[in-house]
């Protein structure tokens, strides 16, 4: 049977930081209140120069996981690149960074799923590969957020959460007996509460298409019902890890360690608290990133593996829930 395995992992985080005091000067909050409702302490921006976007971070993080997968770009079938903040508006930003990595007609596909966008490319990449389509896929999520948030009392809920970032993993079909690499992949959409998590314009159902009344209204800025997401997030992700467990007929004493989306420690804690395993059980890095959506979990999957918190024969469950609403999770034995 065809199995889709991990062979590099990368990273890229951009050189500025920008620490809670700091955010403190812009608005109305504080470090004690963003680490008590959220965790983060810090987390990484682009330069306030500008000219950078997620394809330029993805593009450093692909490098790296390119280089430990001992792969040249050419050796790529197709990228998928996940992203909810693109360089432009259209085409999508992996078609820049394909360019960028030297290549000429690989195929690209963006998919838009945000904080689920890993479980989303995963399960994706596992299909293209399963179904003999393309042996070796490069999955990259990206993120530049900071340039869009805004830095006032009025953004303040959002602006503090978010960081930017890139995370790239190599994935390749191998011919194998054993139940290795993607073993389970669970994914859902609940679209009537898309409104809780959005950011409106630019939109085609507006005309004209942006205007002066709806970037004066901060539709261009992220919204967020955070209490919606909080309380959602709480009660779908330990449904949903059951869920993957139960199809390929685990119990949650397999998973060697869990890796969830990083977008609020407190959701992470009480997932962990929900399925009932110890602290060090669950990864947890949003501390030092803030939310860096699409690259969250490869960016958490990459430090994992080079903290030495996954060994050979490890089973590890990848699980998140976002904008869309959309969720799910997968679960992948590491050979």
């Amino acid at each position: 049977m065809i199995r889709s395995l991990i062979r590099g992992t990368g990273k890229f985080l951009p050189p500025r930081i920008v620490t809670n005091h700091e955010m403190a000067q812009w608005m109305d909050t504080s470090d004690e209140w963003i680490r008590q409702r959220s965790g983060i302490e810090q987390r990484h921006w682009v330069s306030e120069e500008g000219g950078v976007g997620p394809s330029d971070l993805g593009l450093e993080a692909a490098k790296t996981a390119l280089q430990k997968a001992n792969w040249t770009a050419s050796d790529v079938d197709l990228i998928i690149f996940a992203t909810m903040t693109p360089d432009i508006y259209l085409p999508g930003a992996g078609c820049l960074m394909q360019h960028k990595l030297g290549l000429d007609d690989t195929p690209t596909l963006d998919i838009r799923q945000q904080c689920s966008a890993f479980m989303y490319g995963m399960t994706t990449a596992d299909a293209y590969i399963r179904s003999g389509l393309a042996r070796r896929v490069l999955f990259v999520g990206a993120e530049v957020h900071s340039t869009a948030l805004d830095l006032s009392d009025r953004g303040r809920d959002t602006a503090v959460l978010f960081g930017d970032g890139a995370g790239a993993v190599c994935l390749e079909g191998v011919e194998e007996t054993r139940p290795v690499g993607v073993i389970s992949s669970v994914l859902h959409t609940q679209g009537a509460l898309a409104n809780v998590l959005i950011v409106e314009a630019p939109g085609c159902r507006f005309n004209p298409f942006i205007s002066h009344e709806a970037m004066d209204a901060g539709r261009h800025r992220p919204f967020m019902d955070g209490k919606t997401v909080f309380k959602t997030a709480v009660r779908r992700l330990p449904l949903v890890a059951k869920e993957a467990l139960e199809k390929v007929g685990l119990m949650i004493a397999d998973i060697d360690l869990f890796i969830p989306h990083q977008a609020n420690y407190r959701i992470n804690q009480a997932f962990q608290q929900a399925i009932g395993v110890s602290e060090e059980k669950v990864f947890h890095n949003v501390q030092k990133y803030g939310n860096t959506t699409a690259a969250s979990i490869p960016i958490a999957l990459d430090e994992a593996l080079s903290q030495g918190r996954i060994n050979p024969g490890d089973t590890v469950m990848f699980l998140g829930l976002g904008a869309g609403l959309t969720w799910g999770a997968v679960i992948y034995r590491f050979t």
